[in-house]
């Protein structure tokens, strides 16, 4: 009974004062993040600023350079290649680009996951494959397309029906909503809620479109760069609902939620006066 309880009390995923440096740049410093299971997490803030390589400690393709990531409480670093392997069956991807094959067909490219795994008949991944498509609001007929033939709103889409392939636990987007037009980027963001209340799964979405932020998730992680912070500055300057992001009293938060430049352009004219001085 009591293990049963903390079972429900752990975090599914969990990133304890991880920092990550590559070379003598430090992207990450001191993050501490608790994920429940079931959770939509929107991690925010501006280019540069480590979402993307937070991401990745999460799937162990970056390794902390200090800190701990734990999934379901097994740290990830003390996983062999076929263990990291087999977890990674429990997380669908959702790329920046799609990053689809261009060489295979659509419906290739939603079954490629299952084919890896080698346990499906052919009509079973078909049949698979269609329902797929039909949940991200795609024709059946699409199937036997190329990426290259697809809009870039139905590539994300047929990125998200591959995430989804395997009924994943975990889903991680990658800027999910970049380079799309408004309209396509609320289906896409629909299909992100569709998809939690569909499937008890948990999602961490990095991005920087504030539509996003405020109507996908139940909580927002807003990261600031470091090159912009003191040495005892925390680099997570909001962790709360997306409802009190406008009206968080913090000044860097309300600039980013409010798309103010004036600040940052001042920074930007200073440096560049600094740079001609030193004769570059």
């Amino acid at each position: 009974m009591i293990e049963s309880i903390l079972e429900q009390q752990r975090p599914q995923l969990e990133v304890r004062n991880v920092s990550v440096t590559f070379g003598t740049q430090q992207v990450l410093r001191n993050i501490q993040l608790a994920i429940p299971a079931g959770q939509t997490l929107v991690v925010l803030g501006e280019s540069g600023c480590g979402k993307t390589v937070l991401m990745k400690t999460l799937i162990g393709l970056v390794t902390p350079t200090r800190g701990e990531v734990l999934f379901e409480g097994q740290n990830l670093t003390d996983l062999d290649d076929r263990e990291l392997s087999q977890l990674r069956l429990r997380y669908g991807f959702v790329f920046q680009n799609a990053a689809l094959f261009d060489s295979m067909t659509i419906a290739q490219n939603i079954a490629f996951p299952l084919k890896q795994e080698g346990r499906w008949s052919a009509g079973e991944i078909r049949e698979k494959v269609l329902a797929k498509l039909a949940e991200v609001g795609l024709p059946p007929e699409v199937i036997y397309k190329k990426p290259a033939q697809l809009s870039g709103g139905m590539r994300k889409r047929v990125g998200l029906a591959r995430a989804l392939i395997m009924n994943p636990d975990v889903i991680l987007y990658d800027e999910p909503t970049t380079g799309l037009d408004p309209i396509m980027t609320d289906v896409i963001n629909q299909l992100i809620i569709r998809t939690r209340r569909r499937n008890p799964v948990t999602s961490v979405i990095v991005t920087h479109n504030m539509d996003t932020a405020r109507r996908v998730p139940d909580r927002v992680v807003m990261l600031y760069p470091l090159t912009r912070l003191e040495p005892d500055e925390p680099q997570v300057v909001y962790d709360g609902p997306p409802g009190e992001l406008d009206h968080c009293r913090d000044r860097r938060v309300r600039q980013f939620v409010n798309g103010e430049a004036g600040q940052r352009l001042m920074e930007m004219l200073a440096s560049s006066r600094t740079a001609e001085t030193a004769g570059f």
